[in-house]
Formats: C-alpha cells, sequence, structure tokens
C-alpha cells in the first residue's frame, strides 16, 4: 500500500464525509457538497441548531441525484419527530431508508417515521434472528424422532422456511446481505462487526459516488476501492 493509501477497519466504520482535505464529517449541521449532495444531520448529541434537541443516537437525511435518503433513525421518535420539523426535514417525502444496524439509538426513531412515511422501502441488514424478520431453513432447529409426535416441533412435519416476525410488522422491510446498488451511484456495503461487545453483529454502509474529488487510493481493509462518500457505523469525532 503506498502512501496515499488509507485503511478503514470494518469494526470502526463511521460517518465520515471524504473530501480533498480528508476531513471528518465535523459540522454536525446541513451540509452542502455544491452540485452534488446535500447530508442534515437530524439526531445526534451534538451542535447547536435552535430547537434541535440533543440526544444519544443518529440520524440524516441525505439529498442526491433527486433522491432523498435517511440514514438511521436516532433514539427516540418524539425527538426524531422535533429535531426533524426544527430542521425543515419532510419525512413523508423519502425514497427510501438505511438501517446501519440493529442497535436501539439507531432505530428507535422508526414509530415516527412509519407514522408519516408507512409504505417507505427500508433497507436494513439480513441477520438470523434479527428484529427486522427473516426467513431461514428449518433446519436451524433439533429433531428427535424418537419423541412422541406433539412434542416435536410442527408435529415432526417441519417447513422448509421458518418465518420470524420482525418488531415492526407493518413496516416495508428489504433484509441486505451483500453488497448492493439501490439506486445510480448509490451503493449499500455490508459489514459485520469483529468490536468486542458487538462480534457478528451485521452492518450496512452507504456509499454515494459523486463527481467531487476524493484521496486517491483510499480503500477499505480488504484492499477494495472505497467511494467517494461513505455513510456507515457509530459516528466518530
Amino acid at each position: 500500500m503506498n502512501g496515499h493509501s488509507r485503511v478503514i477497519s470494518h469494526s470502526v466504520v463511521a460517518l465520515v464525509l471524504l473530501t480533498c482535505t480528508a476531513k471528518l464529517f465535523a459540522a454536525r449541521h446541513a451540509s452542502a457538497i455544491p452540485g452534488t449532495a446535500q447530508i442534515t444531520v437530524l439526531y445526534d448529541a451534538f451542535g447547536k441548531t435552535p430547537g434541535v434537541q440533543k440526544d444519544l443516537g443518529y440520524s440524516a437525511l441525505i439529498e442526491f441525484a433527486g433522491k432523498q435518503i435517511l440514514f438511521d433513525t436516532g433514539n427516540n421518535p418524539e425527538i426524531l419527530e422535533q429535531n426533524a420539523k426544527a430542521k425543515g426535514s419532510d419525512l413523508s417525502k423519502l425514497d427510501f431508508v438505511v438501517m446501519s444496524h440493529r442497535h436501539g439509538h439507531h432505530m428507535g426513531g422508526l414509530p415516527y417515521l412509519l407514522k408519516v412515511n408507512p409504505a417507505v422501502k427500508i433497507y436494513a441488514p439480513e441477520e438470523s434472528f434479527g428484529v427486522y424478520g427473516v426467513d431461514l431453513p428449518s433446519t436451524f432447529y433439533r429433531k428427535d424422532p424418537s419423541l412422541p409426535r406433539e412434542q416435536r416441533y410442527y408435529d415432526g412435519n417441519r417447513p422448509e422456511i421458518v418465518r420470524f416476525g420482525s418488531a415492526w410488522p407493518a413496516a416495508n422491510f428489504q433484509l441486505v446481505d451483500k453488497n448492493t446498488e439501490i439506486a445510480p451511484d448509490i451503493h449499500l456495503i455490508t459489514l459485520v462487526s469483529d468490536k468486542p461487545g458487538t462480534l457478528e453483529l451485521r452492518e450496512l454502509s452507504l456509499a454515494i459516488n459523486t463527481p467531487a474529488c476524493s484521496i486517491p487510493g483510499f480503500v477499505t481493509s480488504r484492499g477494495e476501492p472505497l467511494w467517494s462518500r461513505f455513510l456507515g457505523y457509530n459516528a466518530a469525532t
């Protein structure tokens, strides 16, 4: 790796705005990128915008190429509602939502989101037995044909697929288990945490390919090229 290359560990993927100056996304209020994108932070524990309540958690509205994308929903639905209105952000007009991971301070605002935009498509990481729901082959549970029929799962007649419910059964979740382009120049990158305390936590990062300049040779820890805009796991300061 040459001197111009940097590596992002998959365990500490952060909310980063990659520009020619390689600065972290330090401005916690709306930050415009002329001609390309705008990011409006709706929820976190920093800043001084009037009418915005600080709280542990994260949510940001990304406007790019005519799309409005909500990244995470913060910790509390009432605070998300208050902050979105204070910032003049109408979450009923979203094109889609990206949930980075299943921690409560990143998904706690979902009740407000679903109240104002119940049918919006929500991309979330696919996990076995996850809160977003999943379909799994029935081979995961133990079979014992020696047991009486009434003591066996499904009387011993197992279905091929077992469907697990979601904490938000009416939500329009689309589960993601591989890197996916969800719109032109808008990508989801799948990650698995290796940080103690969150081992094997599935995560999604949002990458936006823009014409703005970025750091030559900026790559992931697997040596793959990184897009010029990257949204991911817990924000770094």
